[in-house]
């Protein structure tokens, strides 16, 4: 079998695809995608290895956004023996060409794939004991083999090189909610800053001293998570704030309206979460970035019910081509979170 793999939040199977198509369409490999709705996966199928591994090298986890891990595909295997499942996945891990640094075996984030979680966890410690007997793990592999159970008899035999795809099992980082902090809402850009920046941006950009501006800050939920790390905050909600975040000393309260609201001096960063239409979100971004009143920026855009693929690529068209107009252009990255719901999480510079 020749293909990809990607797993996406349940209910954007047709968006993932979307984003899969359109790379196939610009590799000019040749495959086509097979989707089903709610099931938290989609394959692309490619016609020849050649094909797969040129797709592999070209597209990397890290550039799609509705894709929460980017596998290729190996096999496929029907009718697991439910006695003895081992005895038919490792013939076709044999098959294999390399060892891995590491066996995962997990399922989709559908309902029905959610109730293997306890086969994945003993079959995996089963799987790992096995590879090891037979010399298949080596520590200094760049490869992570893939198992994906998409039900008690179905499996993908799949692998990827750790470098180009997520750290996580499934691609989701598991974070706990701080007690201290006013919503909920802050475990998004806490997700937000572990996978849209790596180790080395997070301590360049997040330095204690350094100032945020928050758009639709109320209660302070992403303001907490700037605040934590000793940034200087400037939150612009006609909402209420926090009180413990008031009582930090590093918060500045205004109560005037997002969309009109200018720093008075460019600051580090900018965050907003405004529950509003996407290119009116989009077009406010755009003047920040363009104008040069931040250096870095994460923002949400709420997505419509349907074109959701198409309304992303119409807000960044938006950004960029005002980026563009003032002689800059704007480094992109998009991520459908797994804290976020109908909509996406944006980083973007203006370089």
């Amino acid at each position: 079998m020749h293909g990809m793999l990607a797993y996406c939040r349940p209910g954007f199977e047709g968006e993932c695809a979307q984003e899969l198509a359109t790379e196939d369409a610009r590799l000019l490999t040749g495959g086509f995608v097979r989707s089903k709705r709610d099931s938290g996966f989609v394959e692309l199928i490619l016609p020849d290895a050649s094909a797969a591994r040129q797709f592999a090298e070209s597209v990397g986890w890290h550039g799609l956004t509705f894709a929460r891990q980017l596998l290729r595909l190996r096999s496929r295997i029907d009718e697991l023996p439910r006695e003895d499942r081992l005895s038919v996945l490792m013939p076709a891990i044999r098959s294999n060409s390399h060892g891995y640094s590491d066996a995962w075996i997990e399922s989709p984030d559908s309902d029905a794939a959610r109730e293997l979680a306890g086969l994945c966890r003993s079959l995996g410690n089963a799987l790992v004991a096995n590879l090891k007997r037979e010399s298949l793990i080596d520590s200094s592999s760049p490869w992570r083999l893939h198992v994906c159970l998409i039900d008690a008899q179905t499996a993908f035999v799949a692998e990827a090189q750790t470098s180009r795809t997520s750290t996580w099992p499934g691609g989701i980082p598991r974070l706990r909610f701080p007690s201290a902090a006013p919503s909920r809402s802050t475990l998004k850009l806490e997700e937000a800053l572990l996978m849209l920046l790596d180790s080395g941006e997070r301590e360049r950009w997040l330095k204690p001293g350094m100032t945020a501006v928050d758009l639709g800050a109320a209660p302070g939920g992403w303001t907490w998570q700037l605040v934590r790390r000793s940034m200087h905050v400037t939150a612009v909600d006609n909402g209420p704030m926090d009180q413990k975040l008031i009582d930090s000393g590093l918060l500045t309260h205004l109560r005037e309206d997002g969309f009109r609201y200018r720093p008075p001096q460019p600051v580090d960063w900018l965050v907003c979460d405004m529950v509003e239409q996407p290119r009116k979100v989009a077009a406010r971004m755009a003047d920040w970035l363009a104008q040069g009143w931040c250096r870095h920026a994460i923002f949400n855009l709420k997505l419509p019910m349907k074109k959701r693929y198409d309304e992303v690529q119409i807000c960044r068209s938006l950004i960029e081509d005002a980026a563009s107009k003032a002689g800059k252009r704007i480094e992109w990255r998009a991520r459908h979170l797994y804290h976020d719901r109908e909509e996406i999480t944006v980083f973007a510079r203006a370089i």
